[in-house]
């Protein structure tokens, strides 16, 4: 797909009422792939008619209904997925294996992992003579960002249509290609007119017309918390419900009883995957003091073996950043890190050798970081480790929680029990022990300036539903 000129809006592609086209950049050259239209208050006003229009029929589908309609987006989405994995690729710089095995992977995750809860999911139960409905929450308005496109848009999308909800989206206008991709997967499945919409545009002039919008029930928003904080305060005007997935900087802590050449190795590549660009990256490595050089060793022989490069060669390991803002960010943040005097172990400001078109950044590690460093603060979103020591386990804990964000934690060690002592200790929303895989159906979300609400699984589910208690209903 190489041009989205128009909206999906009321089971039609329509054109803006405005026409103002945008650029799509291919942050690996940083060649123009293709344009969007932005859209304006006008064309979000159509898509938010179409969809409180639609909800009054689509909210009384019955389960069955709903689960043949998740079947036919599955299929037309496993059409699809090739050219998914490549736009997404194309947009956003990930590696090709990576945007096959993991970016594009995760929308049909999602669609399965909702698909199976729909199938056993209580609408209804009794409590006494009470009954106690969960009913889909009205039209919703989802908000999604460019790092991980797909796995976004389909996080919020497929649990609103579980639940019997409508929605406009508006994706990032960084990476949206992949969006209007999944709009003509539903309009192929058959998706109700009216029932998913979508709106290109940017924060300031679409997404704030979505939270202000008096007919939008609820806003589901994942991006930066700055952002988040702005949706939160033009939506309680209307005092509808918002869910938010927002920014973290995840400490992972290395216990002493670990296996620390897979610990620190791990812990490395998993900060470095996708270019650092993922919210949870375990971006702090928590170790003890009399092993910080032992670790620093194992770190610099790994951030030094990953091939940085082209998404589409197949042994590029890390591709560019999404866009120069991006670039500039990071550039600026390794800049003051150097500035504070943490020590520089490899990687650093500017451009791997051989990389000069691209937003390509080289893998960096500092070592010898204090938690007070703006490092170890600001969510760099870039390749970019800090290793911080510590002389106590209950040092460990502190550095760890010493943040405003609680996204997500990460700990190693030995034993699984240990390990698990330490976890119930981090304040944060999910923690990942030992590396272990992702869990689709395992709740994902923040503590603190991390969010609101939790995504994923029935915890997701429940977000798009809201609770009725029908009393006396069993009296008759």
């Amino acid at each position: 797909m190489e041009n989205c000129l128009k909206f999906y809006i009321d089971g039609q592609w329509v054109d803006p009422v405005d026409p103002k086209p945008f650029d799509v950049i291919n942050p690996a050259n940083e060649q123009v792939i293709g344009q969007i239209m932005m859209g304006n208050e006008e064309d979000l006003n159509k898509a938010v008619a179409a969809a409180k229009k639609a909800f009054p029929s689509f909210s009384r589908t019955s389960v069955q209904e709903r689960l043949e309609l998740m079947d036919a987006i599955m299929a037309a989405y496993q059409n699809r997925y090739a050219e998914i994995a490549e736009t997404i690729s194309a947009e956003m710089g990930a590696p090709m294996a990576l945007s096959t095995n993991a970016q594009a992977a995760t929308g049909m995750g999602h669609l399965a992992t909702f698909r199976g809860l729909l199938a056993e999911y209580q609408f209804e139960e009794m409590r006494g003579t009470t009954k106690i409905r969960k009913e889909p929450v009205g039209v919703c308005g989802l908000i999604t960002p460019w790092n991980w496109p797909i796995n976004q848009i389909a996080c919020k999308v497929a649990p609103a249509l579980a639940a019997g909800c409508t929605m406009v989206l508006k994706p990032s206008e960084v990476a949206p290609l992949n969006a209007a991709l999944f709009a003509e997967i539903l309009d192929e499945a058959g998706v109700p007119a009216g029932v998913f919409n979508l709106v290109n545009g940017d924060g300031p002039t679409v997404g704030e017309a979505m939270s202000q919008h008096p007919d939008i029930d609820m806003m589901s928003f994942t991006g930066s918390t700055r952002a988040g904080i702005a949706v939160a305060k033009s939506s309680a005007d209307t005092v509808k419900r918002v869910a938010q997935e927002l920014g973290g900087k995840s400490a992972n802590i290395i216990l002493d009883d670990a296996d620390f050449e897979k610990a620190v190795a791990g812990g490395v590549m998993h900060c470095f995957n996708n270019s650092g660009q993922s919210c949870n990256a375990p971006t702090r490595m928590l170790v003890p003091a009399d092993r910080h050089d032992e670790v620093v060793t194992i770190a610099k022989a790994t951030a030094e073996s990953v091939k940085v490069g082209d998404p589409m060669a197949e042994d590029t390991v890390l591709g560019p950043v999404v866009s120069q803002m991006q670039y500039d960010k990071i550039q600026g943040l390794i800049e003051k890190a150097i500035d504070e005097g943490t020590e520089l172990v490899t990687g650093g400001t500017g451009k791997p050798d051989g990389l000069n078109a691209g937003y390509y950044v080289k893998p960096t590690i500092f070592a010898n970081v204090t938690n007070d460093m703006t490092i170890a603060r600001e969510e760099v979103f870039g390749p970019v480790l800090s290793i911080l020591k510590y002389e106590s386990e209950e040092e460990a804990i502190e550095i760890a929680n010493d943040t405003v964000y609680g996204l997500a934690g990460y700990v190693q060690s030995g034993s699984a029990e240990h390990a698990g002592e330490v976890a119930a200790q981090i304040r944060a929303g999910q923690i990942n022990i030992n590396g272990a895989g992702v869990d689709m159906g395992a709740p994902f979300g923040g503590y603190k300036q991390s969010g609101n609400g939790r995504e994923w699984g029935d915890f997701g589910m429940e977000d798009f539903l809201e609770i009725k208690a029908v009393i006396g209903a069993a009296a008759e």
